[in-house]
């Protein structure tokens, strides 16, 4: 049975504390004046109450309810609404071990480290929002209208759920600390306490508030208690009045006479009364249990919101330093272009590109004359390249009522039908359309050439492909650049931004190393490869056969030019030691250099007209 009412539809009895305050002086003199640090916490509960008064129109859908710390409720329940007073207590001691100095309501988030106080604070909301409903003088304290207000507290609860889902924890908290104080210190295991459990318990359930294997103990208890068919009975009953309405209080009231019914209680008499020699104990055991489960479910859920939070945070954090080191690499690999392709500018020691230590042995072994064949490969290129950046004409159609543009006689004819009905037309029967060229953008190529050991055999077909590709891209249009370096551990500046090579380039491929990832760095500093705007293709000429290291730096800085729209080709030519491809750049095998040029050309286009 009930200990006490959560909903008091009667004013509340005047309490001793009330009594004292309105004492006159000359009726036993004043009331002593507080200490200075009760005074300091009394203060502390007069604001917690404004904060909470202040939060209540959101919760409870009611900007008229106060909210008042005390310490005890006039119900007796650890909170209460006063529908006649517009007003809900809660006790202080739900807040405990919180010292009030601490406890900041109208912060946001604060509740989350008293969630059931913040439930109970919650649950009299709900009963504000959606217990609208009375019950008459003559049903007061009747057993049907005690079973009306169970109800009601499952009833109130989902409807505070269905319009505000995220206070679910903190009515779970209720369950887990408070909800003993619904069934009294220790219920009997009699029928009509185990039907109160029942309705306050499994219709939470029901309710969604309580996971089904959290009141699994209630449940096996109370069947033990009632049996299985009477119990589907009250769930029948529970189960209406949660579809009730929030003023409907005469269903309600049925609805807990329907509930004595089933339990073979008199509805217009008063609740049962506990019998002598009943034993206590198993719905007790059953509602701790329920308890544990409801806290081992919270702890669980925030351990995974806690770790949630901290992969969110790592990853923010992963994040920012990433991009920090991609601005740090970004000003290096500026200060890195500037040295390989200043003027003069011999092989550059990636790590030293200040050129602290001089590096001897330029790869460059001067140019020679172009072939025919190396010509024609070249106007082939350019010419696909060109087709492969082309866009087409955007077209632009517009309707108006008067010429020109063409007439359509369908929407003349609706205009006319509009004029004769007395209507205003609306109809436009003239059409044009406006087509405008879209500039077909430039072309930005870099082209890193391998001049390490391994590429010993290839310098010759290397060579030819560096040329035709710079050669193509330079026809292509006016204000297209292209750059080509040759590395090994070093990087060396064969080609030069803006500058059109008019002689192929040879050769000494006697290296060890490979700096492809500085090479990548240096050509996107110069050309802007991940900057939208032109065509843009990263031409690679090795035949991929790099430590591990080396593979994944350039690697990524090949993901970084494909997520910025760059293509990317990788062109092998053979050589003492099989291809190996460079994870995100599509490879090419030529082992036959006569037919490198047209190949080039196929798969060059193809790249750039794939990224457009």
């Amino acid at each position: 049975m009930p200990a006490h009412r959560h909903v008091d539809h009667r004013p509340p009895a005047t309490s001793a504390d009330e009594l004292a305050a309105a004492r006159w002086e000359d009726d036993g003199g004043p009331t002593p004046a507080p200490a200075p640090s009760r005074e300091a916490r009394e203060a502390e509960w007069l604001r917690i109450s404004a904060e909470l008064t202040g939060r209540f129109p959101a919760i409870g859908n009611r900007d008229d309810v106060i909210v008042t710390c005390e310490h005890a409720t006039r119900s007796g329940a650890p909170a209460a609404f006063f529908p006649t007073l517009a007003q809900v207590e809660v006790a202080r001691s739900v807040f405990a071990p919180h010292d009030p100095g601490t406890l900041r309501p109208a912060s946001f988030g604060d509740e989350d480290r008293y969630p059931a106080a913040w439930g109970a604070f919650c649950h009299e909301a709900a009963h504000s929002a959606h217990s609208k409903w009375t019950p008459a003088d003559e049903h007061e304290g009747t057993a049907a209208a005690e079973a009306a207000a169970m109800l009601e507290e499952s009833r109130a609860e989902r409807a505070h759920l269905a319009r505000r889902p995220g206070d679910r924890p903190y009515l779970r908290a209720v369950v887990r600390d408070l909800v003993m104080d619904g069934l009294g210190t220790k219920p009997p295991d009699n029928a009509w306490s185990a039907a109160f459990a029942a309705g306050l318990i499994l219709a939470r359930r029901d309710a969604g508030i309580l996971d089904p294997g959290e009141a699994a103990p209630v449940e096996q208890t109370v069947t033990a208690i009632l049996g299985e068919p009477l119990l589907n009975t009250l769930a029948g009953i529970w189960t209406a009045a949660h579809q009730v309405a929030d003023h409907d209080g005469d269903t309600m009231l049925d609805l807990g006479r329907a509930w004595c019914q089933a339990l073979g209680t008199p509805p217009t008499g008063p609740e049962p009364a506990t019998e002598d020699g009943t034993p206590t104990g198993g719905l007790t055991a059953a509602i701790g249990d329920t308890a544990a489960r409801v806290a081992a479910t919270e702890q669980a859920r925030r351990a995974r919101e806690d770790a949630e939070a901290a992969a969110q945070a790592a990853a923010a954090a992963a994040r920012a330093a990433a991009r920090r080191r991609d601005a740090r690499r970004a000003r290096n690999a500026g200060d890195l272009a500037k040295a390989v392709f200043a003027p003069n500018a011999g092989p550059v020691d990636p790590a030293d590109p200040a050129g602290t230590h001089r590096v001897l042995g330029s790869p460059v072994r001067g140019t020679r004359t172009p072939t025919p064949a190396e010509k024609a490969a070249a106007g082939r290129l350019a010419r696909g390249l060109r087709a492969a950046a082309y866009r087409e004409r955007v077209e632009t159609r517009t309707a108006s009522a008067t010429p020109p543009g063409r007439l359509t006689m369908r929407a003349a004819l609706a205009r006319d039908a509009q004029r004769a009905a007395g209507a205003m037309p609306t109809a436009l029967p003239w059409s044009s359309t406006q087509r405008r060229a879209t500039p077909t953008p430039p072309l930005r190529v870099g082209i890193a050439v391998d001049v390490s050991g391994s590429m010993n055999r290839a310098t010759g077909p290397v060579s030819s492909a560096a040329w035709i590709i710079a050669k193509a891209a330079a026809m292509t249009d006016p204000d297209s650049r292209t750059a080509t370096i040759a590395y090994d551990r070093h990087l060396t500046a064969v080609t030069r931004p803006g500058r059109t090579p008019q002689r192929p380039t040879r050769f000494d491929a006697t290296g060890g190393g490979h700096a492809l990832a500085e090479a990548i760095d240096a050509l996107d500093a110069a050309l802007d490869l991940t900057r939208p705007g032109a065509g843009r293709l990263l031409v690679i000429a090795s035949d991929g056969v790099y430590s591990t290291d080396e593979t994944a730096a350039a690697a990524r800085r090949i993901a970084a030019l494909t997520a910025a729209g760059c293509a990317v080709l990788h062109l092998h030519f053979g050589g003492p030691f099989p291809p190996r491809p460079i994870p995100g750049a599509p490879m090419l095998h030529l082992p036959n250099p006569s037919a490198a040029a047209g190949e080039i050309a196929r798969a060059a286009v193809a790249q750039v007209a794939a990224t457009r």
